[in-house]
């Protein structure tokens, strides 16, 4: 029983286990969606960065004052010399921001465009105020 050694850390007791490929940060796309969030008077206006990101794999939800923007992010490059194939990479993940805003959000008034890379939002602030035909006394 004298045979057991105590590790410290979890990354001596796996040392030599795993081999770590070579570069892998380098060639796996940058993860982060940047973000330009302003404010108007009855709006927020939102520009998220979403390069290489394809339309139909967006999905922004809005529930009350928060809004959630994720994505699937698929990259895939092939290296060919004449007919013969050198190297193919091929990188699958997915990517997702939240933000609290201020106010509530009127999804039904809410425009989303997505050009070039950029995710536009245009979220409409609830309107709290009473309807024309409800009145006080």
């Amino acid at each position: 029983m004298n045979n057991l050694a105590r590790y410290e850390d979890l990354d001596d007791l796996f040392n030599g286990f795993f081999l770590k490929p070579i570069g892998l940060q380098k060639n796996a796309p940058n993860l982060n969606i940047k973000t330009d969030i302003s404010e108007k008077e009855d709006a927020y206006l939102v520009k998220a960065e979403l390069p290489g990101v394809q339309k139909e794999d967006i999905k922004v939800k809005i529930e009350g004052n928060i809004l959630s923007i994720s994505a699937e992010v698929k990259k895939e490059s092939e290296q060919k010399e004449g007919e013969q194939v050198l190297r193919s990479e091929r990188y699958y993940g997915s990517v997702s921001r939240s933000f609290r805003l201020g106010s509530e959000i009127d999804q039904a008034a809410s425009e989303a465009k997505y050009e070039d890379g950029i995710l536009k939002l245009t979220l409409k602030k609830l309107s709290n105020k009473p309807s024309a035909h409800l009145t006080v006394e």
